[in-house]
């Protein structure tokens, strides 16, 4: 079988609204504090750890979880734990920074059945987080729109990690094309999924990837052969899926991430915050730094493309921890092909 082109969905009302427009709960009803007024400049962002053969995993993820959430992060994901034997033994309660931001940790829902699935997203729903993980091709569509509808009962977010997707995906001669298994995601429900990068390890073309992302994100999306759209997609009232940009990526990447992916997306920074010379903490503040320099650059009408580096170099002027890791990160590249392509 193969399925490189697209497919297009009715356009029908739905009920499942279980996406981030107004299918769990407005996001910045999740991440900040009742009694904080959200800006526009305000910036959501996530970290990533995955511990490592030798490292006990209960010690790895309670002790990167509790640094990187004092240093301005947002999320915590650890997407290694599902083969630990006590699930509930994962789970540290993570005190928000100064911020005022409320501190997540993708606590990884997937399971060998429906039924384990959904005790593992009871009990986080009962420890107070605000958001779940699922991998939605190994847990299977049917699965996951349980998942989803329980979610979207419940008040928590939904990320979709997309684990075997290489194998489906990267095949040329059969096989799907990541569109047609994002535009299934989207109908199946989620919150955010992964969406490769255009830069860094998981890079695709740039108009291929963006085509893609907009099928996420946007309500109604123009046919455009070029950009890997094959039919002029109403998804009516279905509710978007934001884009999670995450592999290889660091500070340097930061004004293309901004641009590429603009506003409603969430940036992953696991490598790019662990390999920071000072420590987990320092490598959040640096992304963050970064980050919120390349928005406010943007917004001043900055051309990221031309000026990102320059942006990058004003700020670590005033971050030493931006500094430190634009000096680790300098050489760091990744030269194979685009993965991702017509």
């Amino acid at each position: 079988m193969s399925c490189r082109g697209e497919f297009m969905a009715p356009q029908t009302e739905t009920k499942a609204k279980v996406g981030f427009k107004a299918g769990v709960k407005d996001y910045r009803l999740t991440y900040y504090t009742p009694d904080y007024e959200t800006k526009d400049t305000d910036i959501l962002a996530a970290f990533r750890v995955t511990p490592q053969p030798g490292v006990p995993p209960e010690e790895a993820g309670a002790a990167v979880a509790a640094e990187s959430s004092t240093g301005t992060w947002t999320t915590v994901w650890t997407d290694g734990l599902t083969s630990l034997d006590r699930y509930k033994g994962r789970c540290y309660h993570i005190e928000p920074a100064e911020t005022g931001e409320i501190k997540g940790h993708y606590l990884n829902a997937t399971a060998g059945t429906c039924e384990e699935m959904i005790k593992r997203a009871v009990f986080a729903r009962e420890l107070g987080v605000p958001i779940v993980m699922h991998d939605y091709l190994t847990g299977g569509f049917t699965a996951n729109t349980t998942l989803a509808h329980y979610c979207r009962d419940n008040g928590l977010l939904l990320h979709i990690h997309r684990a075997m997707h290489a194998v489906i995906d990267r095949q040329k001669n059969h096989g799907m094309h990541f569109r047609v298994l994002a535009k299934a995601l989207r109908l199946s429900g989620g919150d955010h999924i992964h969406a490769g990068t255009v830069v860094g390890k998981l890079e695709g073309e740039r108009e291929i990837t963006l085509g893609f992302v907009d099928l996420l994100r946007d309500d109604y999306v123009e046919k455009d052969r070029s950009r890997g759209i094959f039919f002029t997609q109403d998804w009516v009232s279905l509710p978007g899926v934001l884009p999670v940009a995450s592999g290889g990526i660091h500070v340097w990447h930061m004004p293309a991430l901004t641009e590429i992916f603009g506003d409603d997306s969430v940036l992953q920074f696991g490598g790019g915050t662990l390999g920071h010379p000072w420590g987990n903490a320092p490598g959040a503040v640096a992304n963050r730094v970064a980050l919120e320099a390349c928005v406010q650059a943007r917004n001043e009408g900055r051309d990221l493309a031309r000026e990102g580096n320059d942006i990058i170099r004003a700020a670590g002027k005033w971050s030493p921890e931006l500094a430190a890791a634009c000096e680790v990160w300098k050489e760091i590249k990744f030269e194979f092909p685009a993965m991702d392509t017509l």
